[in-house]
């Protein structure tokens, strides 16, 4: 399981990266690997507003359903598309798999760091 190091987490599984003004976001190599199967994406109009903490979209798998949280609010700056429709594209999840970009001037601080994560994972296991 990859955690890298340089990317803040949620405990829903969702990673955020501050690139400028924008917050990267995207599932986590953990959840993708939960999910296994995937057979819907369903991803924000850009413009959308956000709230950290709420739903933004919905991943589907051939056995069940799971929301896709903000890690931080502000509009959708941009989406992508790509993943939406070729849902191999998560099976890379830091780099081709990231879902939208949110206009923000920071992450909140609540966000978990590296090894919090891995620490939550390892928790969600047993």
């Amino acid at each position: 399981m990859k955690i890298p190091a340089d990317l803040k987490y949620t405990p829903t599984h969702e990673w955020a990266r501050m690139e400028g003004d924008v917050a990267v976001v995207g599932l986590t190599d953990f959840a993708v690997h939960a999910i296994k199967d995937v057979v819907f994406l369903e991803l924000p109009e850009q413009g959308r507003v956000l709230e950290a903490g709420k739903p933004f979209g919905v991943v589907e798998s051939v056995k069940a359903v799971f929301d896709i949280n903000a890690p931080v609010s502000g509009p959708v700056a941009q989406v992508n598309a790509k993943a939406a429709e070729d849902f191999s594209l998560l099976q890379d999840p830091y780099a081709a798999g990231w879902l939208i970009k949110i206009s923000a001037s920071a992450l909140p601080a609540g966000l978990m760091d590296a090894a919090a994560y891995q620490a939550h994972c390892a928790s969600e296991q047993h």
